[in-house]
């Protein structure tokens, strides 16, 4: 697929708007949005896979960020190794028990004949299992989150690399899709969204309450970077030398040399998905997923497996998801898991993949960019357009001090015109699928 000049300028008129922040704020700013302007376009493009390419309704699109975030921490935290002396051994042991009894269990129910023998054996079964894993599970977690709670409290990492945990982050949100869609893709669209979504509250709920995992509402701060410190860029004789030659403060410089240096991480990776995901949409693969959105009777009717096909989607889509996660966790430098709020990571990408242009790659890309722009500078957009406004009202009017304090608000009104007009206007998006 080709972008038509219409595309080009509409790219053009996004990128434009970043470069004109720059220079009517700062460049620190414009690079801000444009790094989580990347990360939102590799969200809205793994979304635009499950939806854009299968019609597959996922409301639960930040269970699997955050599960991108959390691989960011196993691989490159260092791990605490008094934790690991507590109860590290004990906690594994009882994950293992634990997954030993639910695989016996599906074993036995498919193997065992029908009746009362059966249930009875597989109740036991849960029930020994059951207890068996808190005895194990609950003194250990006890013991590790002892350890220096304010500091850590937790198990740690591997320590690798930290670029090294975008895959296994992608691998990790690809894994739950797996049992997601097991369960939940044989389900009726609007059941589907519903289990995504609970499925995605589970799997918040646990890295808060978890705290021998993820530190759960404590946080997990300090992550590794993949690109340098400005602090050391700032105590580098040579970038100094460099940058006083040509007359900059090596302050301001730093801080945009390490962003401009995530930029380049982060476009990298989102062009290598946007090349692999227009290649498969163009392939025969990509025709047969379409056939199967836009008629899943006549597609079975020609021999495809049309489950299979649809849980091999929604597994692309979130670890596509999951991959982001981890690039916004690094970014971030910490992981948090109270911020994975539905508004941010289930509307907000939608609203990129709808105003973009479902089924289109690259109308998911323009709606990512350009929806994070607008809901950055909603607010103080709003801001200066509601001071303007009450200008000739006195300091303190009530309307006026009203309107002031609801400009935080502006974000949510902007969202949903901008929703309400492109649905009304141009309900394929601005870049509809051809």
């Amino acid at each position: 697929m080709t972008l038509s000049r219409r595309d080009i300028i509409l790219f053009l008129s996004v990128i434009g708007l970043i470069v004109l922040t720059g220079f009517l704020q700062s460049w620190n700013v414009a690079l801000g949005i444009f790094n989580m302007g990347l990360i939102s376009a590799i969200m809205a493009l793994g979304v635009n896979m499950q939806w854009g390419y299968a019609g597959l309704f996922n409301v639960g699109i930040m269970g699997f960020v955050a599960l991108g975030g959390l691989g960011v921490v196993i691989i490159s935290m260092p791990p605490v190794h008094e934790a690991w002396a507590a109860g590290g051994i004990r906690v594994i042991t009882a994950l293992l028990v634990g997954g030993a009894t639910i695989a016996a269990a599906v074993f036995g129910w498919s193997r065992m004949a029908k009746g009362r023998v059966r249930i009875l054996f597989l109740v036991a079964l849960l029930v020994v299992g059951f207890f068996v894993y808190r005895q194990l599970f609950d003194p250990a977690v006890i013991a590790i989150e002892a350890i220096s709670p304010a500091a850590t409290g937790y198990l740690g990492g591997l320590g690798l690399p930290v670029l090294l945990a975008w895959p296994v982050g992608a691998a990790l949100a690809a894994g739950a899709a797996w049992l997601v869609g097991k369960t939940a893709l044989g389900l009726r669209s609007d059941y589907l969204a519903i289990a995504t979504l609970g499925i995605s509250e589970i799997i918040i709920a646990v890295l808060k309450n978890e705290d021998w995992l993820s530190r759960g509402v404590k946080n997990v701060v300090g992550i590794p970077r993949p690109v340098p410190y400005e602090i050391d860029l700032q105590n580098s004789d040579s970038f100094v030398s460099l940058v006083s030659g040509w007359g900059l403060d090596p302050v301001p410089v730093s801080t945009i040399t390490v962003k401009l240096a995530y930029a380049g991480l982060f476009l990298t990776v989102l062009a290598l998905l946007l090349w692999l995901a227009q290649a498969a949409l163009s392939s025969p693969w990509g025709r047969m997923m379409r056939a199967i959105r836009d008629n899943e009777v006549a597609a079975e009717a020609m021999g495809k497996d049309v489950t299979a096909r649809h849980l091999q989607i929604f597994i692309l889509g979130a670890a596509v998801c999951g991959m982001a996660g981890a690039m916004m966790t690094t970014l971030d430098g910490q992981l948090t898991p109270g911020s994975y709020q539905p508004l941010r990571f289930t509307f907000l990408i939608w609203v990129m993949v709808i105003v973009g242009g479902s089924g289109n790659n690259f109308g998911s890309v323009l709606g990512g960019f350009l929806i994070w722009y607008l809901w950055v500078m909603a607010e103080p957009g709003g801001l200066f357009l509601i001071e303007a406004v009450t200008a000739q009202l006195e300091d303190g009017h009530w309307l006026k001090e009203h309107l002031i304090k609801s400009a935080a608000h502006m974000r949510h009104l902007t969202m949903g015109v901008i929703l309400l007009l492109v649905l009304r206007f141009n309900p394929r998006g601005l870049i509809p699928e051809r």
